[in-house]
């Protein structure tokens, strides 16, 4: 692959790129069968994605007709990733080896490694010979719903289709490599205004933010609304605050410290609670929460907009479910997609059916909502929040910070792009959206 990084970054076409020879291998993180039992006995928390994650060759696998082959610039890392590379709750293989059983080109991924990664932003090598839209030398982005729309069940919205899986999680060849094996209909364009590590974060995110908030699948926001978001400064809240204010909504970020609080001021978003400083403790004990502390934490929603929350924004799950069905508005909406925190939740039934709340589960994205998502990023009103970058052969480090939440917004992973900062094509419009609100977070961190 190194001579498609030195073509690539020396501005090659995509005739010159589609004629050039592919290895028989290339460099992957990636985990192994034969390790899924490496941290039996050990607490969750001290698991170490640094044992399990190794950054070594792989072969390259056959393309199917409906897929393409990327050289990956760059790629980021998500929650799914850290998941895969504790084997919790399962390891990955299971999911690996049922895709295996459904087609001969499912079988594929049925093998002793699992190359992880759900995001990407690189250059077309390759397109089997049903792609229609895309070609070699299209720079793009990745998005992880991974389906086949053979199946009718994916017709209406893909993310309700019964094989539908995520890329790089339940599927093999994913985004933390410097190769992947993607769906056409996986592709986005990528921000001309953007560099490499900037575009490679967003999908993931930002997808799921977009449909949990703006899709008629997800809350949806009205302008006006209040919207409760837990972990504002984190990959997935960095998304929700900058859909909320874009939508006409008004965000209430709740973050874990000082510095996370002055980050959000400094992105536009006025009302930021410090939950640490705060000193909320919705849990008693391991069984029982606490209802005045939910009131309290209620109580100081209320003194920084006014009113309940329309929508509460979830992801931790266990930790704060009882408080967000408490605190959410009559008749408002609680919409998840995750359970950091466990996912296992309690609340007290009472404060959801007698005030008509709801609580909306969501799941990444269809093709159309992370279409539309992409858009607002190559626009410019959507940002990356870009917070560190580690180069791949470091990806266990990176996937440790964010397994312990030592993290703000994404942590990006350099690929085959040499150095940071490339791939910008269009400076004008980046120079209009602004240096200092694209790279706010990174900075802040540095």
């Amino acid at each position: 692959m190194q001579a498609f990084r030195e073509a690539i970054v020396a501005g090659a076409n995509g005739d010159e790129l589609g004629a050039m020879a592919l290895p028989e291998s290339y460099r992957a993180a990636h985990v192994r069968r034969d390790e899924v039992e490496m941290f039996a006995g050990v607490d969750s928390a001290e698991k170490d994605p640094r044992k399990s994650l190794h950054v070594s060759e792989v072969p390259v696998p056959e393309l199917a007709p409906d897929e393409a082959y990327l050289a990956v610039m760059a790629s980021s890392i998500n929650f799914n990733t850290v998941w895969t590379s504790i084997f919790e709750p399962l390891p990955t293989f299971g999911f690996l080896d049922r895709l295996g059983k459904e087609s001969a080109w499912g079988a594929r991924h049925a093998l002793d490694h699992h190359v992880v990664g759900s995001d990407a932003s690189g250059v077309v090598l390759r397109v089997g010979s049903a792609v229609r839209n895309w070609r070699p030398g299209d720079k793009v982005v990745v998005h992880c719903n991974y389906v086949d729309d053979q199946d009718p069940s994916a017709h209406d919205d893909s993310m309700l289709a019964a094989n539908q899986r995520i890329w790089g999680f339940e599927s093999n060849f994913g985004g933390l490599a410097d190769l992947a094996v993607v769906k056409a209909n996986q592709l986005m364009p990528k921000a001309r205004h953007l560099s490499w590590e900037e575009a490679a974060i967003n999908a993931l995110c930002n997808s799921t933010a977009y449909r949990m908030l703006v899709s008629h699948n997800g809350a949806p926001m009205k302008q006006g609304d209040r919207v409760l978001v837990w972990g504002g400064s984190g990959g997935l809240g960095s998304y929700a605050v900058q859909h909320v204010m874009n939508g006409g909504g008004t965000p209430v970020a709740v973050v874990s410290s000082p510095d996370k609080v002055d980050l959000l001021h400094k992105f536009g978003v006025e009302a930021v609670i410090d939950r640490a400083a705060a000193g909320y403790r919705f849990w008693k004990d391991e069984h029982t929460q606490d209802e005045s502390e939910w009131r309290r934490f209620g109580k100081d929603v209320r003194a920084l907009v006014g009113a309940e929350p329309d929508i509460v924004f979830e992801h931790p799950g266990r930790q704060t479910m009882g408080a967000s069905v408490f605190v959410c508005k009559r008749a408002g909406t609680i919409v998840t997609c995750a359970a950091t925190s466990g996912y296992m939740i309690e609340y007290d039934n009472r404060h959801l059916w007698m005030k008509l709340k709801t609580i909306k589960g969501s799941h990444f994205a269809n093709y159309r909502e992370a279409w539309d998502a992409n858009q607002l990023v190559c626009d410019g009103k959507v940002v990356p929040p870009l917070s560190a970058l580690y180069p791949l052969d470091h990806v266990g480090d990176a996937a440790f910070q964010v397994h312990h939440n030592l993290h703000e917004g994404k942590i990006g992973v350099l690929c085959l792009a040499p150095e940071e900062g490339l791939g910008i094509d269009d400076p004008e419009l980046r120079a209009r959206v602004g240096e200092d609100r694209i790279t706010l977070f990174r900075r802040h961190g540095a």
